[in-house]
């Protein structure tokens, strides 16, 4: 079976990535799964009741692929960079924090939602400061 994955065309992955990482956008840098070679990525840190969560819009991306076999990772803001440790959510624990999500960045995801609706399809992690 296809994990369920949006790829972003070639310009907003390439191009598009560098750009944002330069605005204050987070950035995640996580290990790859295969060559263990750091990987980064802008990403939308969510908190919801005094955690932060990181949600996967575009589905099974390799971001949220590598952060679940290595389990931290560290993000990036400006300057400042944080170590973090991640727990994947099970998918009942999804549909809040998706929705959440949205409220705040539907706009610049809506297609990637209408795409893969089913929340079981967005990986969702809770992430803290690791040790």
């Amino acid at each position: 079976m296809a994990r369920a994955y949006l790829r972003p065309p070639w310009f907003l992955r390439v191009v598009g990535n560098w750009i944002t990482s330069r605005t204050g956008t987070p950035v995640l840098e996580v290990a790859g799964r295969r060559t263990g070679q750091p990987h980064r990525v802008p990403v939308n840190v969510l908190t919801v009741d005094g955690e932060r969560y990181l949600v996967a819009p575009r589905g099974q991306t390799d971001w949220a692929l590598n952060l679940r076999a290595a389990g931290r990772g560290t993000i990036t803001t400006g300057k400042i960079s944080e170590p973090i440790a991640a727990v994947e959510l099970p998918d009942d624990a999804k549909p809040r924090l998706i929705e959440e999500y949205k409220e705040r960045w539907l706009g610049p995801t809506k297609s990637q939602w209408e795409a893969l609706p089913d929340p079981a399809d967005h990986p969702v992690f809770r992430i803290s400061t690791a040790s």
